[in-house]
């Protein structure tokens, strides 16, 4: 295969990984970006500290695959072989990045998870139905078809039915029930139509499972989907890394000159110059050994012409 063939190859099959490489990076920010400040996000509402890394390290390195992508795409384009060599290392970083977060991810899988019960139960607590974290406890509730962390019963430590004592009037979120019809200004609902105080609305068919299964089969399953496209995004990288050093040795022998094949100096050194046609101006050695007889031949030509005229 002719070199120049080769080193185009190399660039295509280059520029359609680094393109892959390049949307897997995107995503990867993308649920960094997620994780840190999506307000829709119940791992939002109160993140530990290890989540809190997690997704500052998946958004940095969707942005550091962005400057590396811009940087082999300028090295394999214009042939710049220092920029290649600059783009294996920025490589390396990254996977060692990467595996540094999913280690992370893995190792305080039970921090988070723990971290995830703690925040179901303050917004249990103070739940009134108006805020933005009691709103997204309503659409698990009523998406996931639960109710409370481990069960109906978690609604009894809140805060708004211990302050009216309502904690024995069967009082649940409309979200808690199968059915329901919500009264004006007012979260709560019972199946009781005997209630006393405000007017509450009224519900049918409270679920009795609570969410935390939900909730943890939700987190295993973002987990290693994060955990997936992380090693996806690391294949591309160590595919990646093969092309550029491939690049980089076809664009090293096309510039560096081509040595001559062995035994070519002594064919050289060897020809024979004797069957060369002295007419065609060639002075190798077989016809100076000619002009050298010519020569001899002349001189003494002369002489006897010479001793000829003083006789």
């Amino acid at each position: 295969m002719k070199l120049d063939v080769k080193i185009q190859m190399l660039n295509f099959f280059f520029e359609v990984f680094n393109f892959i490489f390049l949307v897997l990076g995107f995503s990867v920010c993308g649920i960094g970006l997620w994780i840190l400040f999506d307000g829709g996000n119940l791992l939002n509402v109160d993140a530990s500290d290890e989540l809190r890394v997690v997704g500052a390290g998946l958004m940095l390195i969707g942005l550091v695959v962005l400057a590396v992508s811009i940087v082999g795409i300028v090295g394999a384009m214009k042939e710049i072989r220092v920029l290649l060599l600059v783009y294996m290392g920025l490589l390396i970083a990254l996977v060692l990045g990467q595996l540094f977060v999913t280690l992370l991810l893995l190792i305080n899988r039970d921090k988070i998870e723990q971290s995830l019960d703690q925040t179901v139960n303050q917004i249990i607590l103070w739940y009134d139905g108006h805020n933005r974290t009691d709103t997204l406890m309503d659409q698990i509730q009523r998406y996931e078809s639960c109710c409370g962390r481990m069960g109906p019963s978690d609604w009894l430590q809140n805060s708004f039915l211990q302050i009216h004592n309502l904690t024995n009037q069967d009082l649940l979120p409309c979200s808690c029930f199968n059915s329901s019809r919500p009264a004006i200004n007012s979260p709560w609902c019972s199946e009781s139509q005997n209630l006393t105080g405000p007017v509450y609305g009224v519900g049918g068919g409270s679920y009795e499972q609570g969410c935390k299964q939900k909730l943890v089969d939700w987190l295993q399953e973002n987990m290693l989907t994060l955990i997936a496209m992380d090693t996806a995004l690391m294949l591309i990288q160590v595919v990646q890394f093969v092309f550029s050093v491939y690049l980089y040795r076809a664009l090293g022998s096309r510039t560096t000159p081509k040595d001559p094949e062995p035994g070519e100096h002594q064919d050289l050194q060897d020809q024979n110059y004797a069957d060369v046609d002295p007419d065609n101006g060639d002075f190798g050695p077989a016809h100076v050994t000619h002009r050298h007889n010519l020569y001899h031949d002349a001189a003494d030509l002369a002489y006897h012409h010479g001793n000829w005229d003083y006789t």
